[in-house]
């Protein structure tokens, strides 16, 4: 490819069949692209013309009224037609001076024959011409798609990727990571990289989503832009690669070697993100020490971790599990081994994407994180907590979308200030996942701090005393509606969690006034009290979520 150029109208008036014709019009158009040529003499031409069309007329329609006229040129402007050639002598003489002027004005090229000419053979020309070209692009993009695909096999390295693509496009080359390092081919002066840089972070990025096709071009300034293909792995884009264009218009050619070195550079992102999760296995041992609580000191620990030992303020550390349910049983081992680690490489490029230092190790279905950042004002716990919320929520869906039969769990501690005490908060984070497991109303949650009071009751010994609790202050209850049917237990549930509105709970379990009333009689009469009382309230209530962890647990 090699910087050829798009075939033009230019190249058109070189071509052997124009050198009779003539430029009457539009030659700041010449640079329009020819994609096909077609004869049209109707004054509808609209639904038959495509965008680089160059059209081909004798000129009949010029024999109608002004506007008509008219109208036929502004149809083809609209269009994005190439251009327009006319033959004279057959219909028409000239061409009048306001179709010209129309012309001039939107740069619109207007080619003029003042001697018929065969269109036959004018189509055949073009037409052998574009195949030709075509072909021979394809032929480049073949002996292009082979080289990337050499380098990848060959090394990890970006750059490589990024020299067959100037090479062939012969266009400053440039690549914006936001997990790696920025990169040019060729290598340009630091403040304009910086500029660039800069230019991306704001104005670039936030518009590379993985469900945009094709390229998005950005502009610099007046005559120069940047045409970025976003690099998409696992749905989420990471980087983007870039041609800087200097006062041209993108063409095909450019955008399909965007498009396939982006799926090259996607390759080798998910290869590095492998091997890096190869180079860190030695992670396991830290996080494995940290949940048998055998780190020696405080200092040693950050030190293990690769964290700055600070002389002023301190780290924020956070523990949590994400749980990988498979809920096909016919699935093989290697196949949910292999989701798993897709799933650990998806998790490490995110939590590396919002720059949290992390230690991850995947056992069984089971994803131990440990993320820590430094705290430099009083709300970096909250933001660090909603980068977490949302890196679990994105893969979430992920699984949801693109996993058949595959469910996300996840769970965090509490937020800790000395590495040394996450152990602990790996303990809350299963907590979490069960409670959300076994709760219906807790299933959103991912949080030690936002499952309230099963904070107490997942602390309570299961055996004997939470059981010998429920059979305490429920039991009969129990008793009675399995023999009796009487659903006193949701009738129960169902007025606490109306506030004692009779009203209101007859109303959200579609029963009678009056059958709320027995059972609650009923109920007064099991239990021995009454549920006015606050003291008994607050025992029943703890005992009904007790017994529905209890029984979702089983």
């Amino acid at each position: 490819m090699n910087g050829k150029k798009t075939f033009t109208i230019a190249d058109v008036l070189e071509r052997p069949v124009f050198r009779r014709a003539k430029l009457a019009a539009g030659e700041q158009g010449t640079s329009h692209r020819v994609g096909w040529v077609h004869v049209l003499e109707i004054t509808n031409v609209t639904p038959f013309v495509s965008r680089h069309d160059l059209i081909l007329t004798t000129g009949l329609w010029l024999t109608r009224e002004g506007e008509e006229r008219a109208e036929y040129m502004e149809q083809l402007i609209r269009s994005e037609a190439a251009g327009l050639c006319v033959e004279l002598g057959t219909s028409i003489h000239e061409i009048p001076p306001e179709i010209l002027e129309l012309a001039e004005r939107h740069h619109f090229p207007v080619i003029v024959f003042e001697q018929p000419v065969r269109f036959v053979e004018i189509t055949q020309d073009i037409h052998s011409l574009l195949i030709n070209r075509h072909h021979e692009l394809l032929k480049d993009l073949e002996r292009f798609s082979r080289q990337l695909q050499q380098e990848t096999l060959r090394s990890t390295d970006m750059s490589a990727l990024l020299r067959v693509l100037h090479d062939y496009a012969a266009r400053q080359v440039i690549y914006m990571s936001s997990i790696d390092t920025n990169r040019f081919v060729p290598s340009i002066q630091p403040d304009v990289a910086d500029r660039i840089a800069n230019f991306y972070a704001n104005e670039v990025e936030s518009s590379m989503t993985s469900d945009r096709e094709g390229h998005l071009l950005f502009h610099l300034n007046e005559s120069t832009a940047v045409l970025f293909q976003p690099v998409v792995c696992f749905g989420q884009v990471f980087s983007a690669v870039g041609l800087v264009l200097h006062g041209e218009t993108p063409t095909e050619e450019l955008s399909l070697l965007l498009d396939y070195t982006a799926k090259a550079a996607a390759t080798l992102v998910l290869r590095t993100q492998f091997l890096e999760d190869r180079l860190l296995r030695n992670q396991n041992e830290l996080i494995q020490d940290v949940l048998n609580g055998q780190l020696p000191s405080e200092e040693q620990a950050q030190t293990r971790m690769g964290l700055r030992l600070l002389s002023k303020g301190q780290y924020l550390f956070w523990a949590g599990v994400i749980e990988v349910e498979h809920q096909d049983k016919e699935a093989s081992q290697v196949r949910k081994e292999s989701i798993n680690q897709d799933i650990l490489v998806l998790l490490r490029s995110l939590l590396k994407k919002e720059t949290l230092h992390n230690l991850l190790m995947m056992k069984g279905n089971q994803c131990y994180i440990l993320c820590a950042k430094e705290e430099l004002t009083l709300r970096s716990a909250a933001q660090m907590k909603k980068v977490l919320a949302h890196t679990v929520q994105y893969i979430q869906n992920y699984a949801a979308g693109q996993l058949d039969k595959v469910r996300i769990h996840a769970g965090f501690g509490k937020v800790r200030y000395r590495m040394t005490g996450a152990g602990r908060s790996f303990e809350e984070a299963y907590q979490v996942i069960e409670v959300a497991r076994s709760v219906p109303a807790m299933r959103d949650r991912f949080f030690y701090d936002s499952i309230g009071i099963y904070q107490l009751l997942k602390a309570v010994p299961r055996t004997p005393f939470l059981q010998e609790f429920v059979q305490d202050h429920l039991g009969g209850l129990i008793a009675h509606d399995r023999e009796h049917h009487m659903q006193l237990l949701d009738t129960l549930d169902a007025y606490f969690r109306c506030y004692g509105s009779k009203r209101d709970t007859a109303g959200i379990l579609y029963i009678h006034r009056q059958t709320l009333y027995n059972r609650l009689d009923k109920i007064n009469e099991i239990i021995g009290g009454n549920l006015a009382d606050p003291d008994k309230r607050r025992c029943l209530e703890m005992a009904l979520l007790a017994h529905r962890m209890l029984q979702a647990e089983k």
